[in-house]
């Protein structure tokens, strides 16, 4: 074999060891995480901002006559709004520092670098990690809860739209008036709000509008942002306690990496 060969074959194999070693430390299950994290993130956070406003429009054309009736759902509706904002923000950053932790913890499990040492700093850091990951779980599943009370409600309402439609194609009577969808019960309005409740054609009729298969679609993706930011959270959770593990493993038996 020629000199020139020799060096090309070196070449190759040294440009596909150091491949195969930077894709060995990538945390693909970190990676993972947080595309799901921000999928989640931006469909709550769009989904939801606009839902609200939809949902303020909404109550106040077809539950709400005064608008005093709805001045506390408005005042939750423009503070939870920037909250929504905060929580975008929050979720980037945090997203970032976790991968940013996968890539740490995976290059010392790995063994991906020789000169990568793990200190009990850095062990401590994942620790905190953990713990700030599984808390922020634990609320976002709170969160998870609370996002499926107005899809329930839209759910809902659609369903009595079908059986008013129904009612009022197979009888002769009124009956499809006694079909009603009332907003106080959910906690939208207080229960001395005008009129609070929409019976009959009236309802059907609303649910033929573009604001209600808007807000309703909104909805859903908020309700699935949501449930997508708590699988991503369950995830990071997972990883970040699986590579802490090895890393105390690691340390116990006097192995620095």
């Amino acid at each position: 074999m020629s000199g020139n060969a020799m060096t090309y074959f070196t070449a190759e194999s040294c440009c596909y060891d150091c491949c195969i070693r930077c894709l060995g430390a990538v945390p693909y299950t970190s990676l993972l995480a947080t595309l799901l994290c921000y999928t989640g993130v931006a469909l709550f956070c769009g989904g939801g901002h606009e839902a609200l406003t939809h949902t303020r429009t909404f109550i106040e054309l077809y539950f709400a006559r005064d608008v005093q009736d709805f001045i506390v759902l408005a005042d939750f509706i423009k503070y939870f709004q920037y909250v929504i904002y905060g929580l975008a923000s929050f979720f980037f950053l945090y997203g970032l520092l976790l991968l940013a932790e996968g890539f740490y913890t995976t290059s010392a499990v790995k063994q991906t670098f020789g000169e990568f040492r793990s200190t009990k700093f850095g062990r401590c850091l994942s620790l905190t990690f953990i713990i700030l990951t599984y808390v922020l779980a634990v609320i976002w599943l709170v969160v998870f809860g609370f996002t499926a009370i107005p899809l329930l409600f839209f759910i809902n309402m659609e369903s009595s739209c079908h059986k008013v439609n129904i009612l009022s194609e197979t009888t002769m009577f009124n009956q499809q008036a006694r079909v009603c969808m009332d907003a106080r019960m959910f906690g939208f309005l207080p229960w001395n709000a005008v009129p609070g409740i929409v019976c009959g054609n009236t309802l059907a009729s609303i649910c033929k509008t573009p604001e209600f298969y808007v807000t309703y679609d909104l909805y859903i993706c908020a309700f699935a942002g949501a449930g997508i930011t708590l699988l991503a959270l369950f995830v990071y959770v997972v990883a970040t306690t699986y590579n802490y593990a090895i890393l105390r493993f690691l340390g116990r038996k006097g192995i620095r990496y």
